[in-house]
């Protein structure tokens, strides 16, 4: 072999191998993050110890008040300049139990700003269903005998929807003179029933109201009551103002994560928002802060690639966008579910190098964040003047 294909050779294992060592480090720059195992929050769930993340002595720019669909400032202020903010924060949250068996971050204010920490004390929610005349129409069945339970039971109607909206029978009982939920084993001696005037997906029609008064009339006759009906034409008209005001102060707030450097894994982001208070939600790919009591919505939700959460592999699936979402009738202002959204994502961002941005794609200044907080405020003004405060149980069915 001759000196020059020697040398040909030579070079040729040389570029073999700085091509080879380049893929690998592409390979593992292109890696996603992965979960610390030694970590308590490597795994899904929330550890059972008290955990309590800070700002490092940093207060927290307090989010402010851009709802979606909103005021945005798109100044294009820098990542850093919108974390950094100094917007004071308004009263502590005031301590509350919450529901037993799933983990809560409660903020409480320190000399270095504000903290939340993971409770994991809940308490049980009332589940009944309470017919209100202002969300709902309501017809009254006179009954001329007291009719047990059992025997109502047996005559509700198959389905308990009208179109889009639920409908409820229920009884007033013979001895506590109490509406509630029909049961078997107590005596009624009055019964109504209720259908939605609206929700999301619309208001009320005649031809749905034509339908809940066929529904009512059966149960009514079947127990031997007179069925009392107000005016079809002025509860499609309520319908539809109320509908009318819903749709004009729905909001719901979306803060966006997107990765700066390297993508995540799946167990990274659970690992990193379980340490925040999230547990798994429902559907793969979403996790939620759970609110003070069972069975009332999240306070917020965080969501991800649904594919990614259920890939054979997870730990190579890569995320690289986190979406941040606040519901904002369905939640109590009392529980500051916006001051809580704006810690979470700045925690988020600065644990996973991430950069907090509005729905848009726009990188969130402070000015934004004030908008968004003054709209917030307007908006609880507003709904609560109607009597239906965000968090209520009129305005969490209202807004469904």
């Amino acid at each position: 072999m001759s000196t020059l294909q020697i040398t040909l050779a030579i070079i040729g294992g040389l570029v073999l191998a700085v091509v080879v060592a380049q893929g690998a480090w592409v390979s593992r720059q292109n890696k996603p993050m992965q979960a610390d195992p030694k970590s308590k929050g490597a795994q899904m769930g929330v550890s059972s110890e008290r955990t309590e993340p800070t700002l490092d002595g940093a207060e927290p720019g307090l989010p402010p008040r851009t709802l979606e669909g909103g005021e945005k400032d798109h100044d294009g202020a820098s990542h850093e300049a919108a974390q950094s903010s100094k917007v004071m924060p308004p009263d502590a949250l005031a301590g509350s139990q919450l529901d037993q068996g799933h983990a809560h971050a409660q903020a409480h204010e320190t000399e270095e700003g504000m903290d939340f920490e993971v409770s994991q004390s809940l308490v049980q929610s009332e589940r009944r269903y309470a017919l209100d005349a202002l969300i709902d129409v309501i017809a009254n069945i006179e009954l001329d005998n007291v009719v047990f339970g059992e025997a109502a039971l047996a005559a509700l109607p198959p389905s308990r929807r009208i179109g889009s909206k639920p409908f409820v029978i229920e009884g007033l009982h013979a001895h506590r003179g109490e509406w509630e939920s029909i049961k078997a084993g107590q005596r009624y001696s009055a019964f109504q029933s209720g259908v939605q005037l609206a929700n999301r997906l619309g208001a009320l029609n005649e031809i749905e109201f034509s339908e809940f008064v066929m529904k009512t009339q059966r149960f009514a006759d079947a127990m031997g009551g007179e069925a009392e009906f107000t005016d079809m034409m002025q509860e499609v008209a309520r319908a539809r103002e109320l509908d009318q005001f819903a749709s004009e102060h729905d909001a719901q707030l979306i803060f966006q994560i997107h990765a700066q450097r390297l993508a995540w894994s799946p167990g990274f982001v659970q690992q990193h928002a379980s340490q925040l208070g999230f547990v798994a939600g429902v559907i793969p790919g979403r996790m939620v802060i759970p609110a003070k009591a069972l069975g009332l919505p999240p306070i917020l939700g965080l969501s991800f690639d649904t594919q990614a959460a259920l890939a054979d592999d997870p730990s190579t699936s890569a995320i690289r966008l986190l979406s941040l979402t606040l519901d904002v009738p369905q939640v109590e202002q009392s529980d500051e579910p916006f001051r809580r959204m704006w810690y979470v994502a700045q925690e988020l961002s600065k644990d996973m190098e991430g950069t907090i941005m509005d729905d848009q794609g726009y990188v969130l200044s402070s000015t934004a964040l004030g908008n968004i907080e003054q709209d917030l405020l307007s908006l609880y003004q507003v709904l609560a003047s109607r009597d239906l405060a965000a968090g209520s149980a009129q305005a969490r069915r209202l807004f469904s």
